[in-house]
């Protein structure tokens, strides 16, 4: 994620949308991922995968152009941000080319994952995994895909592979650290066990796994949410808050339609418009526009 594929610890809250992108760059986050969730939610569809290959693909452009407008105002550098490849979209060969299309739309990594497609979220019921040798298959995939666009575009352009595994709920969770570890064996860069029950499965999966981990930290999902630094000292290199950010747009979208069906004033739980205003761009576009004044 540093230009050498190495990942340091880092705390990541999601970016589907070119605004979401912008206000996550602009809060300070070191790094964003493009959750499959958020973008079949804001698509109008459940995490079942009903949303394609093309579509996600435009959501990482929409979310690639939010962080450069982030990072032009912040006279920074955009911030990394992980792709959900859900399941590859087809064979190994789609798995290939989500990796090429998500690198040329500007992500620095992609998860891959071992559900039975259409995959659903992991913290919801009606889940299936495909066997050991598939998922194994996938993840050399992207890991071949990988090295193969770095070899054309630098050594370290090619996108981080983080590989998931959901067979802790499908299987058994010895079967899931079994799967982490062939995908290190593979390639992969960092390895996902979703969905582990109890602290003990977590440091568990910690203590056996080596490299890179990914922490999910959903809340009231399967997962007990821990505080960033005991995940850090557990052994977790990035956690992500995939749904705080649409569950929060929830929330706060149902009361002020409440308020605005009573004809209650809405003032004391909006931002400002000066500062949605700025959150949108209107304060930079105005300075762009001074320039050619």
């Amino acid at each position: 994620m540093d230009g050498t594929r190495s990942v340091r610890t880092q705390f990541c809250c999601p970016a589907v949308r070119w605004f979401d992108a912008r206000m996550v760059a602009r809060a300070g986050f070191e790094a964003t991922f493009m959750a499959g969730f958020g973008v079949s939610a804001v698509n109008g569809y459940p995490d079942t995968q009903l949303v394609s290959y093309g579509e996600m693909q435009q959501s990482a452009l929409r979310v690639a152009e939010g962080l450069a407008s982030a990072a032009l105002e912040l006279s920074s550098e955009p911030i990394p941000c992980i792709a959900d490849g859900d399941t590859g979209y087809g064979n190994a060969v789609n798995v290939k080319r989500t990796l090429w299309g998500y690198a040329r739309a500007g992500m620095a990594g992609m998860m891959i994952e071992d559900q039975v497609a259409p995959k659903r979220c992991g913290h919801v019921a009606g889940k299936s995994t495909v066997s050991r040798p598939e998922a194994m298959q996938r993840v050399r995939a992207a890991c071949n895909a990988r090295d193969e666009y770095s070899a054309q575009y630098g050594a370290t352009a090619g996108p981080l592979i983080l590989a998931r595994t959901d067979a802790a709920s499908t299987d058994s969770f010895q079967e899931a650290i079994d799967r982490c570890l062939a995908f290190l064996d593979a390639g992969a860069d960092m390895t996902f066990l979703e969905a582990p029950t109890s602290v003990q499965e977590m440091q568990e999966y910690c203590r056996l796994v080596p490299g890179p981990k990914l922490a999910n930290m959903l809340e009231q999902g399967s997962t007990p949410i821990l505080p960033p630094a005991q995940l850090k000292e557990m052994g977790y290199t990035m956690a992500a808050y995939p749904l705080t950010l649409l569950s929060a747009s929830v929330q706060a979208m149902q009361e002020s339609l409440d308020r605005i069906q009573q004809g209650t004033p809405t003032d004391d739980i909006i931002a400002t418009f000066a500062h949605t205003k700025d959150v949108v761009g209107f304060t930079q576009y105005a300075k762009e526009e001074d320039r050619y004044k």
